[in-house]
Formats: C-alpha cells, structure tokens, sequence
C-alpha cells in the first residue's frame, strides 16, 4: 500500500497581521500545515491558527524575539518537532519606520538592521540546515522591497536593512545547495501592496498611478508570488518583483 503524501510544512514569520497573515492563509488554503511566528502581534497569529485548526488544519502559533538567536533556535527546534519537518520557509517579519534623516539614531539603524536583516539571516541559517538534512530540501522566500534600488525619503535606517536582503538571498541559494541540491532559496520584492491604512484616497491614487499598471497590488497577488517561488523546483537565488512594474516609472516623484 502506498503511504500517502504528507502536507508540507511552513514557518511564517510576522504572520500575526497584514500580509503575513494573507501568507499563511494563502498557504494553508494550498494544503500546508503551518506555524504562525509573531511577537508584539501574538494574539492575532493565535487566532488565525485557531481558525486554520477549526476548519480541519494543522496549524501552530510561536512566538519569538527575532533579535535573538535562542529564542529563533527555540521556536524552530518547536515547530520542527511539533510537525516532525519543515518544507517552507518564509521570512516576512519586519519593521518599517519613518524618520528624517535629520532624527535617525545608532539605535534606530541597529533596530532595522537586528530585525530585517539578522532575524532574516539567522531564520535562513537554521531552519535552512534543517532542510537540509532532509531528503526532500525545502524552499525559503524572504520578502524584500522593490524600492531598495529606488529609496523614497525618510526610510534610511529600513533601505539600509532591507537593502541586504537580495545579496542575502543570493548567497543562502549558494550554501544551502551545496549541503542539499534540493533546497532552494529566492525572494519577492513587494511593490504597492497592503498600504498604510493611514493613508488618504489622495495619496494611495498618486501612489497606484506611479505603477505601470496603475493600480495596487493585493495580498494574494503578492502570496500567490510566494507560493510560486516555493513550488517551483528549478528556481532558485532569484528576487521577484511583484510591483506592478513600479521600478520600471520613470518619473523622479513618482
């Protein structure tokens, strides 16, 4: 009798709210079990997973200081022996604050940097050595930013962190290949998706006609990216814009 196939497994980071938590959901309704990291935004990661648990899935919230590499070897070391495996990574966390030049501090640069860049390294680093001890490998996707080769004002300390996220990518592609052929690892590059709720119909209209397709993205349009680059086997090391051709405009306020 032939065994039958196990849902894959995936870790999303910053899967409490917005799109981390279209992420999961967009994953969960693909068949995979998932476990929802969150920190400040725990209680909205358990009641999604609650809700994932209720309609017949398998579903985990954990919780972790992605500035801290116990805490991440932690929660890893949970999901993988509460599933027995991890298939999927997706590295969504993160921080994006303004600030003007003028007012970044030290702190402010080490805070982006500790949370985009190093809690996105180390979440590579280790859940990556566990796909690769496995026979099946895995797939990571870390969510970038398309705007790192296009920086708008008031973001330095985030482009700076966010900036090393392809560069990241690229070479997690490298290393994990050569421990496991069969893990891969890429990134998506949002353009305009899920904006700031604070923001006026004046403002979100200036910023849809600055896209090529004059219009925002969604979350789906943006997790289905993210499905895509973890179901496909012969892609790796690439950074996908989902922008709606965003870094192509021309316009210098745009």
């Amino acid at each position: 009798m032939t065994p039958p196939v196990m849902q894959p497994v995936a870790l999303v980071t910053g899967a409490g709210r917005r799109l981390g938590k279209k992420i999961a959901e967009f994953l969960a309704a693909r068949g995979y079990r998932l476990a929802l990291h969150a920190n400040a935004s725990l209680a909205g990661a358990e009641e999604t997973a609650g809700r994932m648990l209720a309609d017949g899935g398998d579903a985990l919230a954990v919780s972790a200081d992605l500035r801290d590499e116990q805490a991440i070897r932690e929660m890893i070391t949970r999901v993988n022996n509460h599933f027995g495996r991890i298939d999927a990574l997706v590295n969504n966390a993160a921080i994006w604050d303004a600030r003007p030049l003028e007012e970044v501090t030290p702190k402010d640069v080490r805070e982006h940097f500790e949370i985009n860049t190093l809690g996105t390294f180390l979440c590579c680093q280790h859940v990556g050595l566990v796909m690769a001890a496995q026979a099946e490998g895995g797939a990571i996707v870390n969510v970038g930013d398309w705007a790192v080769a296009r920086p708008y004002g008031d973001h330095a300390a985030y482009f700076a962190a966010k900036g090393s996220i392809p560069t990241l990518t690229r070479t997690f592609a490298v290393e994990l290949a050569a421990r496991n052929p069969r893990v891969r690892v890429n990134a998506v590059l949002p353009g305009p998706v899920l904006l700031p709720e604070a923001m006026s119909a004046d403002e979100r209209r200036a910023v849809a006609d600055a896209t090529l397709l004059k219009r925002e993205g969604t979350a789906d349009e943006l997790a289905a990216a993210v499905s895509f680059l973890l179901e496909n086997a012969f892609i790796t090391g690439v950074c996908l814009p989902v922008d709606g051709g965003r870094r192509l405009c021309a316009s210098a306020d745009a």
